[in-house]
């Protein structure tokens, strides 16, 4: 009989029922960096932004894994992308969307997010879009087990902020998961990233430099 996930209450799941470490609300998992010469190519385009040190995860299923243990997912610095251009940069200020839809938009976006201690709000959104994209059962049992852990736990160090209504919704859906167990989760961190974060990070330093470095650029080439 499947485990009822009362709200409020850590869902432990079939393979593990340790308790995570002990850590500070806003503590970081490790990255692990590309060691230079190995011949993978450069999956990280925010070389050419000085608000962003790249970093690749070796061994992704590794890192899953281990994340088991520790509770938090080790996970690349940024997502792989081209380098945006001055009209896609210059569009990430007309709409939410524009910027959340790039992905170069959301690796700046991610950057600034981590400067206000609120960078598992986007890794939450990332992970849910990637659970989407699963077709295989016992992966998307998985992988929503450890959304479940890594962000909707309260005693998780990235927990993110849920109301009370989608919480419930979420312990419900967790004792049969699918690619839309966090649909209303996500939807509410969608939004609360673009009513509380959004503004500011068009007025950030983050972005202001981006602009003027990518126009330089431009109008020098």
């Amino acid at each position: 009989m499947p485990t009822v996930y009362e709200a409020g209450k850590q869902y432990t799941g079939p393979e593990s029922t340790e308790r995570p470490l002990s850590m500070s609300r806003h503590e970081t998992s490790p990255t692990t960096v590309q060691p230079a010469g190995n011949g993978r190519p450069n999956a990280c385009c925010f070389c050419w932004c000085c608000c962003c040190s790249c970093s690749w995860n070796e061994d992704r299923e590794r890192a899953w894994r281990a994340s088991r243990d520790t509770q938090l997912e080790t996970v690349p610095n940024c997502e792989a992308c081209l380098k945006p251009t001055p009209d896609e940069v210059q569009g990430w200020a007309q709409s939410f969307d524009k910027l959340m839809k790039n992905p170069a938009g959301r690796n700046v976006f991610r950057e600034f997010l981590r400067t206000e201690y609120s960078e598992e709000n986007m890794l939450f959104w990332l992970a849910c879009e990637e659970l989407k994209n699963e077709c295989n059962k016992h992966t998307i049992d998985e992988k929503a087990r450890m959304i479940y852990e890594d962000y909707i736990s309260i005693l998780s160090p990235k927990e993110v902020s849920l109301d009370s209504r989608v919480r419930e919704v979420i312990n419900k859906k967790m004792q049969e998961p699918s690619t839309h167990t966090f649909d209303d989760a996500q939807l509410q961190i969608y939004t609360l990233m673009h009513r509380d974060s959004y503004p500011r990070f068009l007025n950030s330093a983050i972005y202001k430099a981006l602009l003027q470095s990518i126009s330089r650029s431009s109008s020098e080439s």
